[in-house]
């Protein structure tokens, strides 16, 4: 390029740019229309920038208070420790992080968010905490803490907004300090934080999310600088016929688009703004954020901020190649040339190529190569908006004859077909992609889901009590409590031949006979009798130990200080029964002794810690918080827990969580983006639909038409979308080395919701068209 063409290229880009603003109310409704669409694409890719420092923030929150590290350290007592003790609960399905704190000293260190450590018998609380106890709903969960409220955890303390957290003040823990559930320490945060690597899959899983995710935000903004297109070309005639060449027009078009992304980038700026602050106050799958989490990193923004405007410029050009603007017209609407079918193909074809060297690679041959992958997904989700402008043009042409309103909407698709299908690009595109990744999910499933052992025909809940808990008073309260219909309670403990490092061991479980005959066989029962069960796999001592008159150790010591309080012997009777071993609750097979109640020394219970298995009635009203009451009641340290069929792992949950979050927020996208599109639409035909109703078309029939301008590439675009997002996820699950299974229940639940998108857009478009259909639309002045 000359010289003097470096600087004519600013000067035309600057008059687009005057033009865009001096053009009086078609120029700012064109400017304001592009900004929008382009402010929500912005927004969402700002938002989605945010979320690796979200997760990052509420990672290094959780680390910095972390207090039950399950450590064997034994740390001696000091001014400077404090005595943690895990009391959490759960709550209708949600997590309550409960702690009491006994402070130990003057300078015992306080968890993050705390001022001061509250006195036995008060808490200090999360703010979604506060709220819920003083809510009609927090009812039962009042009735579950039975302390004072006296503070307020601030936010370093707490991982998100929305979390339900307390600390309470505790006394006398320092004897459980021996349990998994309290610590001594003197500072709070994991001093030796392990991360597990991800395996392949997960990963594989996170980089086609993040794609899948913003693809379709690419392709609205692509779509929202176009915004106008037909209007602006009418006006860039104009200047073909005061001088200026076909290039200068364009450039001056592509400053008219500039204009538009650079206020669509304060827009966005703006929405970001806004959404982040509604991200501190909403909860979605059990997952919030503090506003200050959202922050992306300069990099990105300023990928984004530079990108979206280039993008803008680069995607005018490209769109005014086919239009030619003569001084006396634009000559677009004279039939163009039929698109060509080779090069679009490339575009899948080349992203299937960049997927090929990985089939079967599964998780045991290393990570996947991340830029094939990105790049592969990358060309299959925007070969469809390649392919659907053909599709479309290739359909329409061959639409017959019908009703009015089908004649109608058939001609313009067929004169403006590229127009249509750049509308439905953004919902093709997040259609497909959404079917590759719930094959994809669905596929590899069955890897991060464990089926559960458990016998939830016999038993619904499980209580772990504490050492030291009587069994039978506490089996006593649970069967008092209202919908539970059914308590089975055991004892369970180590013997061995020896006070220390014992050379023959075993288990035993402690229960009256109705319990025991729950996991084996009896011949006969009454309280005083001890049962040896036959060996099993894991277990063959038993028959050793089972010697009448014998004398064992129950809970020895494995070490060489013998344990003071581990000196409980225990002599069987003369006569020990053989039993039968069966499956129990938990789905084992149980081995060594089966003791009944008064068989059993009064001095062994430091010995032996229980296990209590309810049934429950599902139909009365909050029966799981009523249990989790009774088990307060009795231990802050008994946590029940209900049985599920199976358990997922939580990484891949997580995963999933993102997924749905994400995909909300596109969804969000694509319907407001397509309602800007849609009103945009109406508007340049005002004139055209007052010149209709003003020859006596009826409202109805005009109605029908933009329903059937609408539903005719939709329906395509859903067709091409199912096939593309089924080759993907077959490509996918190859990768992965998985079986290709097809769940047609997500394909059309995904199509669906594409289509149901539509519809919705559709429907709110209808008021402003009513609007535009009125004669006085001819006016001009």
């Amino acid at each position: 390029m000359s010289t003097r063409g470096g600087p004519q290229w600013y000067r035309d880009l600057a008059m687009g740019v005057r033009f865009a603003f001096t053009g009086g109310r078609e120029g700012w409704v064109r400017v304001l229309l592009t900004a929008v669409g382009v402010g929500l694409g912005v927004a969402l890719l700002l938002l989605t920038a945010a979320v690796p420092s979200a997760l990052s923030a509420r990672h290094d929150r959780e680390r910095a208070r972390t207090d039950i590290t399950f450590s064997d350290l034994r740390r001696p007592k000091a001014d400077n420790t404090v005595i943690v003790a895990n009391v959490g609960t759960t709550y209708r399905d949600k997590d309550v992080r409960g702690r009491q704190l006994e402070p130990e000293g003057p300078r015992a260190p306080l968890p993050p968010g705390v001022a001061k450590f509250p006195a036995p018998g008060e808490m200090v609380v999360s703010p979604a905490l506060r709220k819920l106890l003083k809510s009609d709903s927090g009812k039962l969960l009042r009735e579950r803490l039975p302390y004072r409220v006296v503070g307020t955890i601030g936010e370093p303390g707490l991982i998100g907004s929305a979390e339900l957290a307390f600390y309470a003040g505790g006394e006398g823990l320092a004897p459980m300090i021996t349990g998994g559930r309290v610590s001594r320490i003197d500072s709070y945060g994991d001093p030796q934080p392990s991360s597990e690597p991800l395996d392949p899959v997960l990963i594989l899983l996170i980089l086609v999310m993040f794609v899948v995710l913003l693809t379709p935000v690419g392709v609205f903004i692509a779509a929202a600088v176009r915004f106008g297109g037909e209007r602006r070309d009418r006006r860039l005639a104009a200047l073909r016929l005061v001088g200026s060449d076909s290039r200068m027009t364009r450039r001056i078009a592509a400053g008219e688009a500039l204009a538009g992304a650079v206020v669509g980038l304060v827009f966005g700026t703006g929405f970001f703004l806004l959404g982040r602050e509604v991200a501190g106050s909403v909860e979605v799958l059990d997952v919030s954020v503090f506003p200050s989490y959202m922050n992306p990193t300069p990099t990105l923004a300023a990928l984004v901020a530079l990108a979206v405007p280039a993008a803008a410029v680069l995607v005018t050009l490209l769109a005014l190649r086919g239009v030619v603007i003569e001084p006396l017209g634009v000559v677009r609407s004279a039939r163009p040339a039929r698109r060509r079918l080779w090069w679009r193909l490339l575009l899948p074809l080349g992203g299937l190529a960049m997927l090929y060297p990985m089939i079967g690679q599964g998780r045991e041959n290393g990570d996947f190569n991340q830029y094939l992958v990105i790049g592969g997904v990358i060309l299959l989700l925007v070969g469809v908006t390649a392919l659907l402008p053909w599709i479309v043009e290739a359909v329409v042409a061959r639409l017959g004859s019908g009703g009015v309103a089908w004649q109608l909407a058939v001609r313009r698709l067929q004169l403006s077909s590229g127009t249509a299908a750049r509308m439905v690009n953004g919902i093709a595109v997040a259609v497909a992609g959404a079917i590759a990744l719930q094959m994809l999910f669905a596929g590899v499933e069955d890897d991060y889901t464990k089926v559960s052992q458990n016998d939830l025909t016999r038993a619904q809940m499980q209580v772990p009590l504490p050492s030291g808990i009587p069994l039978a008073p506490a089996a006593e309260k649970f069967e008092r409590t209202k919908g539970v219909t059914g308590v089975s309670s055991f004892g369970e403990g180590y013997l061995g031949d020896r006070r220390t490092d014992p050379e023959l061991s075993g288990a035993f479980t402690v229960g009256d006979c109705a319990a025991l005959r729950e996991v084996a066989t009896l011949p006969t029962c009454r309280d005083g009798d001890v049962f040896a069960l036959a060996d099993t796999e894991y277990e063959t001592d038993t028959k050793a130990l089972a010697e009448p008159g014998r004398t064992l150790y129950l809970d020895p010591s494995y070490s060489d200080i013998p344990d003071p309080t581990k000196q409980i012997t225990w002599t069987l009777p003369k006569e020990v029964k053989q039993a039968e071993p069966r499956k129990d609750m938990t789905g084992m097979y149980r081995d060594g002794f089966l003791v009944t109640p008064s068989a059993l020394p009064a001095k062994a219970a430091p010995a032996v810690s229980g296990q209590i298995y309810l049934r429950t009635d599902a139909s009365v009203p909050d029966v799981n918080e009523l249990v989790r009451n009774t088990a307060a009641d009795i231990s802050p340290f008994a946590d029940p827990y209900s049985w599920t069929v199976s358990e997922r792992s939580d990484r891949f949950t997580s995963i999933r969580t993102g997924l749905f979050v994400g995909a909300t927020c596109v969804l969000f996208l694509i319907g407001a983006s397509l309602l800007v599109s849609q009103i945009e639409q109406l508007r340049e035909r005002k004139k055209l639909l007052s010149a209709l109703v003003a020859f006596g078309t009826r409202r109805r029939t005009l109605s029908l038409s933009v329903l059937w301008q609408t539903a005719i590439p939709i329906a395509l675009g859903l067709v091409l979308a199912s096939a593309v997002g089924i080759t993907l996820g077959t490509v996918l699950l190859k990768m992965t080395a998985t079986p290709v299974r097809l769940d047609w229940a997500s394909v059309l639940s995904m199509t669906g919701i594409g289509a149901g998108v539509v519809v919705l857009v559709t429907v709110l478009s209808l008021p402003p068209l009513l609007r535009l259909m009125r004669p006085d639309g001819l006016r001009t002045e």
